[in-house]
């Protein structure tokens, strides 16, 4: 983490965070619903592939689909129902930034973060 109110400082420590840092950068708000259903005590939780998440700021907002790829290196996350074609008529992934979307329903799946969500909101 870094203390520095200095924009460059911001600006290099994001651009040279290794990948365990930049896990931090892909947390998204959690809907109030969801918060309440499931007691979390956080505001935001970390977007994993699987969850429902739906866009609310830029061209695409209010949009909703599931995470089919979370890229930590660049800090975006690809929806399933956000697909462009490219030029060979091939469709593709639009990227939308982790900050510009709220998390409206978890995959639980994955017992270590369900152990954590739940270890999360008895404390």
């Amino acid at each position: 983490m870094i203390y520095s109110s200095k924009p460059r400082k911001q600006r290099l420590y994001r651009n040279t965070a290794p990948l365990h840092a930049r896990q931090h950068f892909v947390h998204a708000h959690i809907d109030k619903s969801l918060k309440s259903k499931l007691k979390i005590s956080k505001r935001a939780i970390q977007i994993s592939k699987g969850d429902t998440i739906k866009v609310v700021k830029g061209s695409k907002r209010g949009t909703t689909g599931k995470v089919t790829k979370v890229d930590l290196r660049r800090g975006f996350v690809f929806i399933d129902s956000l697909v462009r074609k490219n030029a060979k008529g091939k469709e593709t992934s639009i990227p939308i930034n982790a900050s510009n979307v709220y998390i409206t329903d978890l995959n639980m799946s994955d017992k270590l973060r369900a152990g954590k969500i739940g270890a999360k909101s008895n404390s």
